[in-house]
């Protein structure tokens, strides 16, 4: 499996980030240009058997996407879960700074949202885990 780039990284953040989460990374919207305004579509998403099976079509997912351009030149992209077009906006902006940022800050910020979100995926499976019923046979001596 490939190694992420660190802009793979923050858009996976992004994409599971709340539009709270977001407004709060960016601050004030920088100057921008939207190139493509947010727009609501949808995606096929598979699944696979048992994690790692044969893939099969799950269902469809609504997702909004938005491209915009700073003043700088910049491009900055999103796709978001749901119908949530803000959202969209806000994470390509982010998305844009976060290319531009040479200072730590934005990326930090994003770094601790990324351990937020890693933190309380690892509770939720811990908490899954904890349900977990293991079916056997029990084999009786003829």
């Amino acid at each position: 499996m490939s190694q992420k780039t660190m802009r793979q990284s923050w858009m996976a953040t992004l994409a599971r980030a709340s539009r709270a989460e977001i407004e709060r990374l960016l601050g004030d919207p920088p100057a921008h240009e939207i190139l493509k305004a947010p727009e609501t579509g949808t995606v096929m998403v598979e699944g696979r058997a048992g994690g790692a099976g044969r893939r099969f079509n799950l269902g469809e997912a609504t997702v909004t996407r938005c491209v915009v351009r700073l003043s700088t030149g910049r491009m900055g992209f999103s796709y978001a879960l749901g119908r949530d077009g803000r959202k969209a906006r806000l994470a390509a902006l982010l998305d844009a700074r976060l290319q531009d940022e040479t200072e730590g800050g934005l990326h930090d910020g994003v770094a601790a949202l990324a351990a937020q979100q890693a933190a309380a995926r690892d509770l939720a499976s811990r908490k899954a885990a904890a349900t977990k019923v293991d079916f056997f046979t029990l084999v009786r001596g003829s």
